[in-house]
């Protein structure tokens, strides 16, 4: 059976921390990522199998 993975976008965004070259760090599922623009979240959520409710 496959697990329905679903997540608040407010929730994902506080795990944006700005980060030194004026973008963001953003962490899920203990993987980093360097961003420049919060939207950007929702993608890397998507290609970790969430469904984004907004």
């Amino acid at each position: 059976m496959e697990t329905v993975k679903t997540a608040l976008f407010e929730t994902l965004m506080e795990s944006a921390v700005p980060n030194e070259s004026g973008g963001f760090t953003f962490t899920l599922e203990g993987k980093s990522y360097k961003i420049k623009d919060t939207l950007e979240i929702s993608k890397i959520a998507q290609d970790h199998g969430y469904i984004i409710i907004y």
